[in-house]
């Protein structure tokens, strides 16, 4: 097991590129700190193709400095199949952590190839009452081309403070994207990674909806052609919700 000190966790995102894990070396644990109430968002991506890798977070719940079985026993993981990529965006209070790649073995040949991003944002409002969108951008929810209508359901929450889908429009195609069916107060935001970094960038969030409470949100009238990241993140409390991409055509 690798080990990695990272210091204090803050909102510009520490970016760890084109590490492996081995059959020998299976897993990289990076240890970090957060000095007040933040949004924890690691999000693992390029994953190798063919092979499979995992993350979790872990708090030093005996302040000791080593993950050990104690601190095991609590603990948030993304495990989804395939190289698809693996996020965690959990809104918590100070203290120390430590994020765990692991490598998983069933599918998984030779070495295993990873990109990792981690950052911790600021609540929007006053810690614990509000979340902070992820700056972040794994592709948690792929709709791929929007040629038609779609419709997602999903649910936010603290250990999940923000859900990301990424899609495309083509020539001609444009879309309205709606939330709606909360229980809690939730937002949208659309952004372009015009860098393709995977990263939030200064004049990449092209629009975005924050009404308050349980009102629906929109965003209309998304129309050149390229690719987006759609993020619906909790405000206040958990909730499920409805987003809806409703596709029509743009006259030439």
């Amino acid at each position: 097991m690798a080990l990695f000190n990272l210091g204090t966790l803050a909102s510009t995102p520490v970016i760890k590129n084109n590490f492996d894990l081995t059959t020998s070396d299976s897993t990289d644990v990076f240890k970090f700190q957060i000095t007040s109430g933040k949004n924890i968002n690691l999000s693992l991506t390029d994953i190798s193709a063919g092979d499979d890798a995992d993350i979790r977070l872990f708090r030093d719940a005996n302040n000791n400095g080593v993950l050990d079985s104690f601190d095991r026993k609590v603990g948030l993981v993304s495990n989804r199949g395939s190289n698809q990529d693996e996020a965690i965006n959990f809104k918590t209070s100070s203290g120390s952590f430590f994020a765990e790649v692991s490598r998983f073995a069933t599918g998984s040949s030779g070495d295993v190839s990873y990109n990792l991003a981690l950052s911790a944002t600021e609540p929007s409002g006053t810690f614990p009452i509000s979340a902070s969108s992820s700056n972040l951008l794994p592709k948690e929810f792929v709709l791929g081309d929007l040629s038609s209508n779609v419709t997602r359901t999903g649910n936010v929450n603290n250990q999940n403070t923000t859900d990301v889908y990424s899609f495309s429009l083509g020539f001609l195609e444009s879309v309205d994207i709606r939330l709606d069916g909360l229980s809690s107060d939730a937002d949208i935001r659309v952004i372009r990674d015009s860098n393709n970094n995977r990263i939030v960038d200064a004049g990449e969030v092209i629009g975005s909806s924050t009404n308050a409470g349980i009102t629906s949100e929109l965003i209309s009238n998304i129309n050149t052609p390229g690719d987006y990241f759609l993020q619906v993140t909790e405000f206040t409390g958990a909730t499920n919700y409805n987003v809806s991409f409703n596709q029509f055509s743009v006259p030439a």
